[in-house]
């Protein structure tokens, strides 16, 4: 019996996944969680033998949330997103994460992807593999990125310039030039550009 976590802060998709997987035979669900926070209390509390986490899951994301579980336990990841892209891909194979599968996947296909993990197989939708190979580079600057992350998590100016040790004048122009570069209106919107890539 295969025991399997499933995390997505959407709650009828989790319900819906949880349910279909738990018709398979061989498959169990031994928790659910709607957020990354929760996903890892209940990985160390009930030990899945795979996570099945949503990649946009607040209040960080999946890939946070994957890379606790794998640094405490020999859990197995399944990432699930809608907006598949290759940079994040790329760390989500670096943080051990053993599957990356669109959303759009059937119930079934999904149960197939998980016994061949729980099997020492690993899994990347071939759409995502291929668009891996072609992806543009990043056109940001490391102090840009830096900043950016600190932008995604809702700071201030104020803040963003005390956390990377600049002025808020030289922060506002890190940040006009990542906009420009990215084609956005405002902070916010570039650092989801970034996150989105997997930049950040």
């Amino acid at each position: 019996m295969i025991r399997l976590l499933i995390a997505d802060d959407e709650d009828l998709l989790r319900s819906a996944l949880a349910a279909l997987l738990g018709l398979e035979l061989d498959l169990t669900v031994v928790a659910e969680a709607a957020t990354s926070t929760e996903a890892v209390r209940l990985a160390r509390e009930h030990r899945p033998d795979i996570a099945v986490l949503d990649l946009e899951m607040p209040p960080a994301d999946g890939l946070v949330a994957a890379e606790e579980i794998r640094a405490e336990l020999p859990t197995q990841i399944v990432l699930m997103t809608r907006h598949a892209r290759p940079a994040v891909l790329r760390r989500a194979l670096a943080a051990g994460v053993r599957g990356f599968v669109p959303k759009t996947t059937p119930a079934s296909r999904v149960a197939e992807i998980i016994r061949d993990i729980a099997a020492g197989r690993r899994y990347v939708d071939p759409d995502i593999a291929a668009s891996a190979l072609t992806e543009d580079d990043c056109p940001l600057t490391g102090r840009e990125l830096e900043i950016l992350r600190a932008a995604r998590k809702g700071a201030s100016i104020a803040d963003i310039a005390a956390e990377v040790h600049l002025a808020s004048g030289t922060v506002r122009n890190y940040l006009s030039s990542a906009m420009a570069k990215l084609g956005v209106p405002t902070r916010h919107a570039a650092a989801h550009r970034a996150w989105e890539q997997g930049w950040i």
